[in-house]
């Protein structure tokens, strides 16, 4: 009788992963510190220097490399599949029609979330009682460049002329996702018009070069255990838990929101629809995993692609949801964004009348679209958002408190937003009639019950 072997899973190794590298930020973290030098009543103290080397050589490298690996493939992938899938469709009405209904469901989604996050954080009052002197504080000021471009220009039209890149290839170095997904969406449009004779060779290109690069996406899965590892080890090693104390509040009721839109808004949505949402976490369960522990959508950003075609969703569908909606569909990060705008307004005493929080609502649906490529994107938005209803000097000072625990709450938001762009990509294939149930109960059976 063949014995039966034993392996590891994706998900298990990078959760063992996410227990050490925390122990091991926990240990780093603790080191006592050594005084460098002493002279003239001056002391120059730094952390302990091997921790210090640890961090700095093998750790922080080790993180970056596999989001560096990431980022080398999300590229080609959105490029080679969105123009596939819309040079497959064939009729722009029906892209149009695609297109609209993407971009309805995505600010329908994006605005309950806003709601919902002001509406939980005036009930349970996060920073009501919280003593400012208690709290530290971090430096955003490299965030202040990139939100005073958002307040000071018109967004909406700024956002529609990065729509259209001056060298696509330019674009293509910046990861500038829109810009991309412009051009593959124009190109295929164009491509689709011309004789079968000469649009077939490229289909086949194209499609070859997204299957490949599928491929490559799982040879660089293979390392996401050890990246997991270096990034959480590093964020821990950073900031410890001490931070985390005076802010616990906040925390918990993010975490808490987060899991009420995943369940019940969420859920209420995929059933509306004809999907389980506890399925669709059974079948996301390695990447929810991977993005929580790397708080970035990007590492995960083909997979979820390649699981929802083959769960049931038309390609032609993925390829352009999925993609459009890590600029556009971006539910945990404006559901945090609207908590921590009135958590920092009850963290100064300012009363916001109604006329105040729909001001915030209405400023985050529109300084929320387009800038996922900006650094800090959440700092820039909430930053831009604040400004509307408060002094900047207290909406900066709010959010340099908030900055320490910023990575604890952006790993929870990070896993909704995989779930809701997971979510949008069959729901849109369902309205549009190109979603295979058969194949999806299939894939469940595989994905679900086989195990």
């Amino acid at each position: 009788m063949k014995k039966k072997s034993f392996k590891i899973t994706l998900a298990w190794q990078i959760v063992i992963a996410l227990i050490l590298g925390i122990a091991l930020g926990a240990v780093l973290h603790n080191m006592p510190s050594v005084t460098l030098f002493s002279a003239f009543g001056y002391e120059k103290t730094v952390t302990n220097l091997n921790a210090s080397w640890v961090i700095g050589n093998i750790l922080q490298p080790a993180g970056d490399l596999f989001i560096r690996l990431i980022k080398m493939i999300v590229v080609p992938i959105v490029l080679a599949s969105i123009i596939v899938g819309v040079a497959g469709i064939g009729d722009s009405k029906k892209l149009g029609r695609i297109g609209f209904k993407t971009i309805l469901y995505f600010e329908v989604i994006t605005t309950v979330a806003i709601i919902v996050g002001i509406t939980i954080a005036n009930v349970f009052h996060p920073g009501t009682g919280i003593d400012t002197n208690t709290l530290s504080q971090a430096d955003i000021s490299q965030y202040a460049s990139a939100t005073q471009q958002v307040v000071h220009e018109n967004h909406f039209v700024s956002t529609l002329m990065s729509l259209v890149p001056t060298n696509v290839f330019a674009a293509m170095m910046r990861g500038d996702m829109l810009a991309v997904i412009f051009f593959a969406v124009i190109f295929g449009v164009a491509l689709s018009t011309i004789p079968a004779s000469k649009r077939e060779p490229l289909i086949n290109i194209f499609s070859g070069v997204s299957e490949t690069m599928f491929k490559v996406t799982n040879i660089i899965m293979l390392y996401a255990p050890i990246g997991v590892f270096g990034l959480i080890a590093v964020t821990v090693a950073q900031f410890g838990f001490s931070s985390l104390l005076p802010l616990l509040k906040l925390v918990s009721l993010v975490y808490f929101a987060i899991l009420f839109f995943a369940i019940v808004v969420l859920g209420l949505v995929a059933k509306l629809f004809g999907f389980n949402i506890f399925k669709l976490f059974a079948i996301l369960k390695d990447e929810l995993i991977l993005a929580y522990s790397t708080s970035s959508s990007e590492t995960v950003l083909p997979r979820i692609m390649q699981k929802m075609e083959d769960y049931g969703a038309a390609p032609s569908i993925t390829s352009f949801v999925i993609p459009t909606g890590y600029s556009f569909n971006l539910d945990g990060s404006t559901l945090y964004q609207s908590i921590a705008a009135i958590f920092i307004a009850q963290l100064f005493g300012i009363e916001l009348s109604i006329w105040h929080e729909i001001t915030l609502v209405l400023t985050l649906m529109i300084t929320s679209k387009g800038i996922a490529g900006v650094p800090g994107v959440s700092f820039v938005v909430l930053l831009a958002t604040l400004g509307s209803v408060m002094p900047m000097d207290q909406a900066t000072l709010g959010l340099a408190f908030i900055a320490g625990v910023d990575r604890i709450m952006d790993m929870a938001r990070t896993a909704l937003n995989v779930v809701g762009n997971s979510l949008a990509a069959l729901v849109v294939a369902k309205w549009e009639g190109q979603f295979d149930f058969e194949k999806a109960h299939a894939y469940e059976q595989k994905m679900i019950y086989s195990k």
